[in-house]
């Protein structure tokens, strides 16, 4: 049934909807499948289409609809992939009346109620007049689990006269038990070729007047759907007498001019920020939406990334000639570190202006936001520039490029020697407490055998008082004599030696003494982080960094073995997660 006013105008989008296989635009694909399935009668009991938008879903579902049940100009055809549009069958299709065609919008229908009433109640009872019965269900993701589930055991035997056909734009939340039922088809987005062609078109056979550059526009506002564009040419029709211009679809879009947005680009990555916000607020004067000038920036550093990795992507037919022309030069001009930092900005400009309570105001801060970084090196550029910085003053720490320290005590290439062995060093104290009894003092050669013993004893407590308030004096195996912290409890030389005695059935002497000790591990340990922090800073690229960047300051430093480790376990191969059938879908 044609949807028509008062006056009898019928609008683009449904005058031009297609009618038959032919009249599809951009799915060659599933046409050739249809058509073979008909032509060997292999017709499913259940097709499910899925596309975005406007790409002639429901379309392709009244036509398979028509193609299944038309009988031909004289009465005597059967099913085919060219319907006559003729006969009484394919005309109460199209004009949605047809008794054995039954139409439901999942969207307001999600319910098992809906589906009962309107699929299940009915699906025994043979077609009125029509070959086959049809249950063409648009937006089935809306359906309900309960509806889904209703409707299942009717999907996988239908009767024979019975066929469903479904449409969706979301096709992931389309229950897997349902897919598997169906026959599947992506329709495609529309190409900007054809899209363009299938506009010229209706245009022509509308005797519209509309410039190519026009075409262009709403092709690319379209994003590849066919009633997108197709409404948008309807409404450009619509402009005024005479040829429709792309200022006037400008216009209609709130769009900006392609090549004053090409301008607005190249002042923001020169840092003319005083020319770029003159521009933006002339394109604002003229009807651009600030949003909009900023989503064409994103496109367009986008589209001119795209240009410098693949240059054939230059040759898109949205665009002119000439914004070809400029986007080549730019993408020879511009490094992918300056375009990818744009990107990253721009994207964040357009959140900001999306949350701002005016967008014009926010749009000017992001512009001169953007000006100001265009001035600033590239990542690669400041090291670079870094490197080639003058050598440090004599006396201070060497770097990297001269043996800097790259963790206490040890340049790079050696290890420091640790202030405690590794717990569970093979052929050390832990490996023999696992098989003597009783332990030779002479295996605890160092005081760091003896940490490792309290380590390996999982005594954390103790381990934590040795670390924070036991400064060593003297030692010698079975002999601890140390200086107390004015922190140590004062029966710590007790616990520490009941604890050895215990763990190695030898008597430990553990003496206090009043002066002598050296500082506590964890002094030590702090006293390594300052001076590696000390060394860092005194790195000619650190000193770099902070005087190019003031603010800037050393959140972390990592030591190379360090980065060797977490490079070692980030290297190691991902398991996959075993499949589990009996986990839910």
């Amino acid at each position: 049934m044609s949807e028509t006013g008062e006056s009898g105008y019928q609008v683009l989008a449904r005058k031009y909807r297609p009618n038959t296989f032919a009249d599809l635009v951009g799915q060659d694909a599933m046409v050739r499948t249809l058509k073979n399935a008909f032509a060997a009668d292999r017709i499913a009991q259940a097709f499910i289409m899925t596309g975005i938008r406007g790409t002639g879903k429901t379309s392709t579902a009244r036509i398979i609809a028509k193609g299944m049940n038309c009988i031909g100009p004289d009465g005597g055809g059967g099913p085919t992939t060219e319907p006559c549009g003729q006969c009484e069958h394919c005309v109460s299709i199209a004009e949605g009346r047809h008794v054995d065609v039954l139409e439901m919008d999942a969207a307001s229908n999600t319910g098992i109620d809906d589906i009962r009433s309107q699929v299940l109640d009915s699906v025994a009872y043979a077609p009125s007049s029509a070959r086959f019965k049809v249950y063409i269900i648009d937006e089935v993701h809306m359906l309900s689990k309960s509806a889904f589930n209703a409707l299942l055991k009717t999907l996988e035997e239908p009767p024979a006269h019975v066929k469903f056909i479904f449409a969706t734009t979301e096709i992931r939340k389309v229950p897997v038990t349902v897919l598997s039922r169906c026959q599947r088809f992506d329709l495609r987005r529309i190409e900007p070729e054809e899209m363009i062609a299938m506009l010229h078109r209706i245009a022509d056979a509308e005797a519209g007047e509309i410039s190519e550059e026009a075409l262009a526009l709403l092709v690319r506002a379209s994003e590849g759907s066919a009633r997108d564009a197709t409404s948008l040419l309807d409404q450009a029709l619509s402009q005024g007498v005479g040829e429709t211009t792309a200022d006037n679809v400008r216009a209609m879009l709130g769009l900006a001019d392609r090549g004053r947005v090409l301008d607005l680009f190249e002042m923001v990555l020169k840092g003319d920020a005083a020319g770029a916000l003159t521009e933006l607020s002339a394109q604002y004067a003229d009807g651009a939406d600030p949003m909009a000038v900023l989503r064409d920036l994103a496109e367009v550093c986008h589209w001119v990334s795209v240009i410098k990795i693949t240059p054939e992507a230059a040759e898109d037919p949205t665009v002119p000639p000439d914004e070809r022309d400029r986007g080549r030069v730019m993408a020879e001009a511009l490094v992918m570190p300056v375009l990818t930092r744009m990107w990253q900005m721009l994207l964040k400009a357009l959140d900001e202006v999306s949350q701002a309570p005016n967008a014009m105001m926010a749009a000017e801060m992001a512009i001169i936001r953007l000006t100001h970084v265009s001035e600033l090196p590239t990542p690669g550029d400041l090291v670079r520039q870094m490197k080639n910085a003058p050598p440090p003053a004599p006396g201070a720490p060497a770097g990297p490029e001269g043996g800097m320290r790259q963790d206490s005590g040890a340049p790079v290439g050696q290890a420091a020697p640790p202030i405690s062995a590794p717990m569970g060093t093979s052929g050390g104290p832990v490996a023999a407490l696992q098989t003597a009894p009783a332990m030779a003092l002479a295996q605890f050669a160092s005081f760091d055998h003896v940490i490792e013993l309290i380590a390996a004893h999982r005594d954390i407590a103790l381990q934590i008082e040795v670390e924070r308030t036991l400064r060593l004096a003297k030692y010698s195996p079975g002999r601890i004599e140390f200086e107390p912290t004015p922190n140590a409890a004062p029966d710590f030389a007790q616990r520490l030696g009941a604890a050895l005695q215990r763990w190695t059935s030898t008597r430990w002497a553990v003496i206090v003494v009043s002066e002598g000790g050296a500082p506590t591990i964890a002094e030590a340990r702090n006293a390594a982080t300052r001076a590696l922090e000390e060394e860092a800073m005194a790195h000619p690229l650190v000193q770099a960094v902070l005087e190019s960047f003031p603010q800037a300051r050393i959140a972390e430093i990592r030591t190379q073995a360090e980065i060797a480790a977490e490079a070692a376990v980030e290297a190691l191969p991902e398991v996959e997660d075993e499949w589990d059938p009996f986990e839910e879908t």
